[in-house]
C-alpha cells in the first residue's frame, strides 16, 4: 500500500424507513423520515485520512475501515473496480448510502 490518497465520498441514497419496514419495529419517533445530516448526490472529499467537515461522526464510525483502506491504496475484495468502495452508515432504521473513491 502507498500514502494517504484523497478520497471522494458520494451520498448516494437515503433510506426512508417505510422503504425498509413493512411495520417499524419500534414505536414511531418524529425522526422517522431519511436522514436530514445529508441529501442525496452530496459530496464530500477526505484529505489526510480526517474526517470531511459537516460530516457525521457515527456514520464515520461505520465507513472508516473501509476510508482507510482505500484512503492507504488498498481495494476491497469483493468489488471489480479498484480504489472504490459502496458502503452505508451504521443507523439500522434510516440508513445512508456512501460511495467511496480514490481520486
Amino acid at each position: 500500500m502507498s500514502g494517504r490518497n484523497k478520497l471522494k465520498i458520494t451520498v448516494l441514497k437515503r433510506q426512508d424507513p417505510a422503504e425498509i419496514f413493512e411495520t417499524l419495529p419500534v414505536a414511531k419517533k418524529d425522526w422517522m423520515v431519511p436522514c436530514g445530516v445529508y441529501e442525496d448526490g452530496q459530496e464530500f472529499v477526505v484529505e489526510n485520512m480526517r474526517m470531511p467537515e459537516g460530516f457525521c461522526g457515527s456514520a464515520w464510525q461505520t465507513i472508516y475501515p473501509n476510508v482507510r483502506t482505500l484512503g492507504y491504496g488498498g481495494n476491497l475484495p469483493y468489488f471489480d473496480e479498484e480504489g472504490v468502495s459502496v458502503t452505508c452508515c451504521a443507523d439500522g432504521m434510516r440508513p445512508v448510502i456512501f460511495k467511496i473513491e480514490r481520486i
